[in-house]
């Protein structure tokens, strides 16, 4: 009984205790690392897809706690996803879904930078586990389940395995990656708009639900994605 109380007093201060800041090399060097998978176009095609699940994810965690019914996630190898709900088509709760998508990974990436920025970098990996585990329970494809399943189990053996050290930068990666990587998919939304692309977009579902214009959408995911990014990077780089 003893010994059960004391692993699970150990467990307890391993997940919610505080872990010592990563050199401001380390921080650098992880910064570095997410603009190298973000910014080179034919690198950017593959790491999106970290970006739609959590996109994807935002729309589905906001859909139930919304109220609505979510019936499924679909994860696609052109890094496209859809996220089905039931519930009225309208009102507050259906344009919050909506709305969840584009602004979902910058604000998780704020969430997590200020995690970190508290010292708890444990935490961080075990609650985005957490959160890839309850999305694997909704995804409905093949390729959707192998790439949260990978996801998840990548950061399941760096929060159980690996040392503080490892476990620091590779936080540090995902939350830099969470910052950058949030801010292109907005300007990808907005170039294909441009072209005459992209008519049943996130945004141009908004314009329909709220009678405002698609580009004052558009704006919004501009803003919150760079505002994370600002916000975000201050508390990171604060080593």
């Amino acid at each position: 009984m003893d010994s059960t109380a004391s692993s699970l007093a150990s467990l307890w201060d391993r997940v919610f205790g505080t872990q010592p800041d990563p050199d401001l090399w380390v921080v650098i060097a992880t910064l570095v690392a997410a603009l190298a998978v973000t910014v080179p176009h034919n690198v950017w095609r593959l790491s999106r897809n970290a970006i739609t699940i959590a996109h994807e994810g935002g729309h589905g965690l906001t859909a139930l706690l919304t109220g609505r019914q979510l019936t499924g996630i679909r994860l696609h190898s052109d890094t496209s996803g859809l996220t089905l709900s039931r519930g009225k088509p309208h009102g507050l709760g259906m344009i919050l879904t909506a709305a969840a998508g584009y602004t979902a990974p910058p604000l998780l990436g704020l969430g997590g930078a200020a995690l970190l920025a508290a010292g708890h970098i444990t935490l961080l990996l075990w609650l985005a586990t957490a959160l890839l585990v309850a999305m694997l329970v909704m995804i409905r494809n093949a390729y959707g389940a192998l790439t949260v399943l990978i996801a998840g189990g990548t950061f399941l053996l760096v929060s159980w395995l690996a040392g503080p050290q490892v476990q620091a930068a590779f936080a540090y990666a995902v939350v830099w990656f969470l910052l950058v990587g949030g801010v292109r998919p907005a300007f990808e939304l907005q170039a294909k708009r441009s072209r005459g692309g992209a008519g049943d977009s996130d945004a141009d579902q908004l314009s329909r639900l709220t009678h405002v214009p698609a580009g004052l959408w558009l704006f919004l995911f501009h803003a919150v994605s760079l505002c994370s990014l600002i916000g975000g990077g201050r508390w990171l780089l604060e080593v």
